[in-house]
């Protein structure tokens, strides 16, 4: 068989990936996500003997992922709307519940229109290539998101990849592209690694003033971010000048999955036309329509859930710098525990789950060679007796392995 030949390339391939301390496993969840959740791997007794474990790695943000209204929202649509829709939108894909959710999306955000997709990535790769052709320009920012380069990459457009969060680079690349027909600077707005925030300020000052247009990926923002959780947009005093934001209902927003760009209304028009994942894939679950409705309206309802989370970033983040560990600064809650090497980043995961706190290594291709890190998350589903918990656990193993004082 053909597969015989292949077979050991493959095995090479993955032994290669174990050796260099990158494989990835995946751990099992016997519950739901939460500020604490029970994991399979950290004891085989099933999930009702298993013990809790302090979760430090989900984008679970507002903690909505188990809120009872959002569970109860979806399985209400279930009863009333059905499992799936078996079908595109186009075709018979489409009820209802997308359409309030589009327009909710759209009020949100204050925007014109939205378009669904089974995820932010479908959102990203469907977007460059039909918006863009060959007589048009890209800019992006060198460290966006894996969908957004995988999107690009589909689009025949001119590249330019500005340096990461540089005007001047950026600039640059508007002056050589000005002769094209249509430029689009694309960026995310919370780069997922750092946590760090694009300049969206100038970016769309520089946008503005070489007539280009703007695409921002919100998907770690959308839902807290900002005074009432618009967005990157809204805190930056953008809101109204970006011409497109995709983003997620799979972290802040509910936590389940589906994506959607939202925007002008003539290029989401167009999208609905032509936009390959949108005319290629099932609509999202009636379920996840509405539990995304019903977690947009608890997000509007006020700031509790955005003020818990910060307040709760801002403990754990004074921890650990107090206790030694080289920790990326920002505001955001995401906070990466630089490590540098990529086995000493997965040994120290395995040794926090085994003092109950869960936490992944990263490492490359996910972040650069030589930028292993643990990329801690704090959600508003969080007390702090459980950060204080995981502050102490860090303390523990990062003294027992040499990473502090």
């Amino acid at each position: 068989m053909a597969y015989e030949k292949i077979k050991p390339l493959i095995d090479r391939q993955l032994d290669d990936i174990r050796k260099a301390g990158l494989y990835k496993n995946e751990r099992v969840l016997l519950g739901p996500q939460g500020g604490t959740i029970r994991v399979a791997t950290h004891c085989n007794q099933g999930a009702m003997g298993s013990p809790p474990v302090i979760n430090l790695c989900a984008n679970n943000y507002l903690g909505l992922a188990n809120h009872p209204a959002v569970v109860e929202a979806a399985a209400q649509a279930v009863r009333t709307h059905g499992y799936g829709m078996a079908s595109v939108r186009f075709i018979c894909g489409t009820q209802d519940l997308h359409k309030e959710l589009e327009r909710a999306i759209s009020d949100f955000l204050d925007t014109e229109d939205t378009i669904l997709y089974s995820s932010c990535f479908d959102a990203n790769t469907g977007l460059f290539e039909t918006l863009l052709g060959e007589e048009d320009a890209v800019l992006s920012d060198a460290l966006n998101h894996a969908s957004v380069i995988d999107g690009v990459r589909l689009c025949k457009a001119q590249r330019y990849r500005y340096g990461h969060g540089d005007m001047a680079d950026l600039e640059k690349g508007l002056q050589q592209t000005a002769g094209r027909r249509i430029r689009l600077i694309a960026t995310d707005g919370v780069f997922s690694m750092d946590g760090d925030f694009a300049p969206l300020d100038r970016i769309v000052e520089l946008a503005e003033r070489y007539g280009a247009l703007v695409m921002v990926d919100d998907s770690h923002a959308t839902g807290f971010i900002g005074a009432t959780g618009r967005g990157t947009p809204e805190a930056f005093g953008v809101s109204g000048k970006v011409d497109l934001i995709t983003s997620t209902l799979g972290k802040a927003v509910g936590g389940g999955t589906g994506g959607f760009t939202s925007g002008r209304r003539e290029l989401i028009e167009l999208l609905r036309q032509r936009s390959r994942p949108y005319l290629f894939s099932n609509a999202i679950p009636p379920m996840i329509a509405a539990a995304g409705l019903k977690a947009l309206a608890l997000i509007d309802q006020g700031g509790e859930l955005r003020a818990r989370l910060q307040e709760n970033a801002a403990f754990l983040r004074k921890e650990l710098e107090q206790q030694g560990f080289q920790v990326k600064p920002g505001r955001h809650p995401i906070m990466p525990v630089m490590l540098g090497d990529a086995a000493l980043a997965s040994k120290m995961a395995d040794r926090l789950l085994e003092e109950g706190v869960y936490v992944i290594g990263f490492s490359y291709p996910v972040v650069p060679k030589g930028e292993a890190r643990i990329r801690v998350q704090v959600s508003a589903a969080h007390t702090r007796d459980d950060l204080a918990k995981a502050a102490k656990a860090f303390h523990k193993v990062g003294r027992e392995l040499a990473i502090i004082a």
